[in-house]
């Protein structure tokens, strides 16, 4: 099945034509970079009017603000998934988001997909394989979010992601444990991102964080609420926490302006080009 993504902004504030950029950029991402590792067939396109949704697309929505836990990828009345994305026109860093929830709505549309592999403990400034097993809650750009590991695709600055390998149980020679190879190796876990699991002894949730600066932190959650999207639930508490520790975004400002200067290019050569024809 291709599933169709829409990307529409319900702001009206943000420039038609970055929108319209992003969507070819995540058509490509979605189309070329994500199924290379992951069973998706998906394609993005523009809606321009927030107010007509076409039937079987799964939106994904700009918004200017979110209440606490709000963002995301959701479901509708109907179980079907759509996401809501805070874009505003004071930055481009948006794109990046878009992209990561883009991407998991893709990878796991219901949020409740689990991943059985080896256990990890926070060890020193990082994490280490250690006994045990954990059931990992498949979040695709969770554990290499931070906006450092994002890349440019015509100009657009999109999410890193992981993919299956990340769960082997051993690292091999060659293999990719996220896109652009900045997870090194099975359960790499990145300073700016965290891991939700399951801990098969308790039987109880928690994470590990690595979203401020300083060592990795331990967070249990406890048991999952019943009959609700496991995602929902561990972005809801990942919020939670970012709002308690005053999280602070700590922005690519290399990769912006680069993917700025990208676009003003590509704009001149779509203008002379235009002219060729006049």
């Amino acid at each position: 099945m291709n599933i169709q993504v829409g990307l529409v902004d319900t702001t009206g504030k943000l420039n038609p034509d970055l929108v319209q950029s992003v969507a070819a950029a995540l058509n490509i991402q979605v189309m070329q970079d994500l199924p290379q590792f992951w069973n998706v067939q998906a394609s993005v396109i523009y809606l321009p009017h927030a107010s007509k949704l076409p039937a079987g697309v799964w939106p994904v929505r700009l918004v200017g603000s979110l209440p606490p836990g709000e963002g995301g990828v959701h479901m509708d009345e109907h179980n079907q998934p759509y996401s809501k994305v805070i874009a505003t026109p004071k930055s481009d860093e948006w794109t990046i988001d878009a992209s990561h929830e883009t991407i998991e709505m893709l990878v796991d549309p219901y949020g409740n997909r689990l991943q059985s592999s080896t256990a990890i403990a926070i060890s020193g400034n990082g994490v280490k394989d250690t006994t045990g097993q954990f059931n990992y809650l498949v979040e695709a750009c969770d554990p290499c979010e931070a906006d450092k590991y994002a890349y440019s695709i015509q100009g657009v600055a999109v999410s890193d992601f992981i993919t299956p390998h990340f769960y082997d149980s051993i690292a091999t020679t060659g293999t990719r444990y996220s896109f652009t190879g900045a997870v090194g190796y099975p359960r790499n876990l990145l300073p700016g991102g965290y891991i939700s699991f399951v801990n098969m002894e308790t039987n109880e949730w928690q994470q590990i964080l690595w979203v401020n600066p300083g060592p990795p932190t331990l967070n249990n959650l406890g048991p999952a609420p019943q009959g609700t999207s496991l995602r929902v639930w561990v972005d809801s508490e990942m919020s939670k926490y970012k709002e308690k520790t005053k999280f602070k975004r700590k922005l690519n400002s290399t990769l912006m302006k680069s993917t700025e200067k990208h676009r003003a290019k590509l704009l001149e050569i779509a203008i002379n080009r235009a002219k060729s024809y006049e």
